[in-house]
């Protein structure tokens, strides 16, 4: 009665031949502007809602913005005032900030997050200086031999075509005034403070706005010699003297959002990216209440399933033009599970402000609270979970004739079904689980398996986790 779309593809089959420890299986929680004492209280919960990284927003010292006021988001007349991205803002590169926390305050997080196994991964940002650049601390300046040696030569010059890669790799992003990230000077005084965090206890690293980071193919800036701050930032050169610690017990990713004229796949050669596509796909989908094989099948990413950091939503798509932040709570879970489940990928689950909503995008709007409930709902739990049991299994993927019903199902081990409709679906997909009878995990529903075919009905936006018998 419905049609299926089964993917066996070669990155999946690479992946699932690969040693445990690069499977892939792992699931981060982005503690989006959660202050480290929040992040140390909360890590039980986080372990056991089955993350394996927590990441946390930037640690670093950052511009004091409308007289360090700790709002998400304030507009003129609030009665509280503060920005969150003031912690994109470097002022030094040192630990700690008025925003998240002090560096004791991070490595009692660290400690904590040892105690309960979760790696801890931190937002880094190398790239710029706060907007108002006369705001860099001194220590920062003397490193570098002056403050006209912080920057590109360009790297007051606004950006004017971001596929062009001299301008988007040299130029001023968004007012940010561009550093010289090729300085040896720079390199090693940064890489001295990505070690105190690895001696700290963090266990890798999210690289903003990575793309503007020039690679070894790249034009050279007039201030600098080669493009080699990759091989620094990940070991493979050392500065100065100085190189990166324990490199191969690192997770790194960056921030390499796709268009035209983007170095996916050499960055990859580096560090993980973000498949930023993929993440416009679904929530294509659940806008339209539909998938299909076109779109959720191919992660649209050059640099292939086992190098990619995927996610229904990030902190920019909420936050920026509020592109995500209109879908409901139970259209990101939905979501959520399907990204979940498959194989390919390392997911990242974006954690909501504390008392958001559709109408209230900024919630109670204070940096430093934990975000809402969803981080542990017991869908996203489930499906976290299903990702581990399910590791090194191959996947394939099935749609119903009308797309509103998605498959996951790996190996002959377990299925997960999402229903991306706000209606209710009867499904009738193949399925490789043995003929029976099977009960979700979360809901308590019933599916029934028979010669190769399972069905059942499925609440609108909701999704069903059945394990093997």
């Amino acid at each position: 009665m419905l049609s299926a779309a089964l993917l066996c593809g070669t990155a999946a089959d690479a992946l699932a031949s690969k040693p445990a420890s690069d499977r892939g299986d792992e699931v981060i929680l982005h503690a989006w502007s959660w202050s480290l004492d929040t992040i140390a209280n909360n890590m039980k919960t986080i372990a056991d809602a089955g993350y394996n990284y927590v990441q946390t927003s930037p640690v670093q010292a950052c511009y004091v913005g409308e007289d360090g006021g700790m709002a998400l988001f304030s507009k003129p007349g609030d009665s509280v005032k503060g920005k969150w991205y003031y912690y994109y803002q470097p002022t030094d590169w040192t630990i700690g900030n008025y925003m998240l926390g002090t560096r004791e305050d991070f490595k009692a997080m660290c400690d904590s997050a040892f105690k309960y196994g979760v790696k801890v991964l931190v937002d880094v940002l190398p790239n710029h200086t706060a907007v108002d650049h006369s705001k860099v601390l001194p220590g920062l300046d003397n490193a570098v031999g002056g403050h006209e040696n912080l920057f590109h030569a360009a790297g007051h010059t606004p950006i004017r075509d971001y596929n062009d890669r001299r301008e988007c790799t040299t130029g001023e992003m968004g007012g940010l005034p561009d550093v010289n990230t090729e300085n040896p000077d720079f390199q090693y005084y940064y890489l001295q403070y990505v070690n105190d965090l690895i001696n700290l206890g963090a266990r890798g690293f999210r690289y903003d706005t990575a793309k503007h980071i020039g690679l070894p193919s790249d034009p050279v800036d007039a201030k600098a010699e080669r493009n080699n701050f990759w091989d620094i930032a990940t070991g493979r050169e050392a500065v100065k003297g100085l190189s990166l610690l324990m490199p191969d017990s690192l997770y790194i990713y960056g921030e390499v959002l796709q268009d035209r004229n983007v170095k996916e796949k050499e960055y990859s050669e580096y560090i993980d990216v973000t498949a930023s596509n993929y993440g416009h796909a679904l929530r294509h989908a659940l806008e339209k209440g539909a998938g299909s094989p076109q779109e959720l099948i191919d992660w649209n990413n050059p640099a292939g399933a086992d190098k990619i950091v995927t996610w229904v939503e990030s902190h920019d798509t909420y936050c920026n033009q509020h592109e995500s932040a209109g879908l409901t709570d139970q259209q990101i879970r939905a979501a959520w599970v399907f990204l979940t489940s498959r194989q390919g990928g390392r997911p990242l689950f974006f954690s909501r402000p504390e008392g958001s909503t559709r109408e209230n995008y900024w919630g109670t709007n204070r940096i430093g609270n934990r975000g809402n409930a969803e981080f542990y709902h017991p869908e996203v739990v489930a499906a976290n979970k299903f990702r581990h049991a399910m590791a090194g299994l191959t996947e394939s993927i099935a749609f119903s004739q009308n797309g509103a019903v998605g498959e996951v199902a790996r190996g002959n081990a377990g299925v997960a079904l999402v229903n991306f409709s706000s209606d209710k679906q009867k499904a009738s997909l193949p399925c490789p689980l043995p003929d029976g009878e099977y009960t979700d995990t979360v809901h308590g529903t019933s599916f029934k398996v028979a010669k190769g075919n399972l069905s059942g009905t499925l609440a609108p936006l909701a999704t069903y986790i059945l394990y093997a018998k």
